[in-house]
């Protein structure tokens, strides 16, 4: 007879280990950093490369230290310095590529205990950090005389949405070149043709269902067009599709329920367009993500269903 195994609740059976679902993650960001390379050259892919490899030193030597079980087996660092890079101009310098990943990993991952007890997102953390820190940086003096050639709209600004909130729309892309890629921003969030590919991978795959990225980009179309914005060119112009697609759908960090997603995904969108039309930073995608994984657990509790028998009347049969 064979032994019997007695755990705790929830008892889930499935084939999907961590790592298989990372791997499709990574293959599915694949047409993203095709297009990012094609786009803006082979410095996409170094930036690229500079953030996998902190990532994934970042894990091993704090795990090391620290005396904890290897994890890089699961391959999240690896996703998330993908990810991470993908939110950053391929032109910006490789020391702050590095600062960045290296940070996102130990402070906003691995100190709350690893993967699955992080509360936001650390690519969406690392985003959002490196754009508090290069405002800093671009008011110093030295900063500037160092780096002559660098504004705060090259190190992760949506650049057509800057000369659209300028008022210079002869320098706006149109909606067919904001949906190839060809314009300026981000290594991964130019091309939305790749995001969409390997988002609609992801979903054939069942790593991700609809709820979230759907609801996410609907909501923004309907937010902008109550804004009195261009809907269209608010879902296509900065990084809706990859924080859609790849960042607000991260398992640790967004809720479980459908209910639940679909909330989500509208508390994200309604921050993001309160950001761009109200806000300081152009882009509030970041800042939209982290502050609703950072409510997920009080999404988790509103919208948990509850169980079989339960809120019977007294008396029912």
């Amino acid at each position: 007879m064979k032994k019997l195994l007695t755990t705790a609740a929830p008892h889930i059976v499935s084939p999907l280990k961590t790592n298989h679902i990372m791997l499709d993650v990574i293959i599915a960001l694949m047409p993203v950093l095709i297009a990012g390379t094609i786009i803006f050259g082979i410095r996409a892919l170094l930036v690229t490369a500079v953030s996998v490899v902190t990532c994934v030193l970042s894990e091993f030597l704090y795990r090391k230290a620290m005396k904890k079980r290897n994890t890089l087996g699961d391959l999240s660092a690896v996703v998330t310095g993908i990810i991470l890079a993908f939110n950053m101009p391929a032109h910006l310098p490789l020391w702050a590529t590095a600062l960045t990943a290296a940070f996102a990993i130990i402070v906003l991952k691995e100190l709350f205990g690893g993967l699955g007890f992080n509360p936001v997102n650390p690519a969406m953390g690392g985003r959002a950090v490196l754009r508090i820190f290069m405002v800093v940086m671009l008011g110093l003096p030295i900063y500037a005389q160092l780096n002559p050639g660098l504004t705060f709209d090259a190190v992760g600004t949506a650049t057509p949405m800057v000369y659209q909130l300028a008022g210079d729309y002869e320098m706006v892309p149109s909606y067919w070149e904001l949906f190839l890629g060809l314009r300026f921003g981000t290594i991964g969030e130019t091309s939305k043709i790749a995001l969409l590919i390997g988002g609609l991978y992801l979903m054939y795959k069942k790593v991700i269902t609809w709820h979230i990225p759907v609801t996410y980009i609907a909501s923004i179309f309907v937010f902008a067009f109550i804004l009195g914005q261009d809907p269209l060119f608010n879902i296509l112009a900065g990084g809706i599709f990859l924080g859609g697609f790849f960042m607000a759908t991260d398992y640790a960090t967004s809720p479980m329920t459908k209910t639940g997603k679909v909330v989500y995904a509208i508390g994200i969108a309604l921050i993001t367009m309160g950001i761009r039309v109200f806000g300081e930073f152009n882009d509030g995608i970041a800042f939209g993500i982290i502050t609703m994984n950072l409510l997920v657990p009080f999404i988790e509790k509103l919208t948990k269903p509850k169980a079989f028998g339960v809120g019977m009347k007294e008396g029912a049969k």
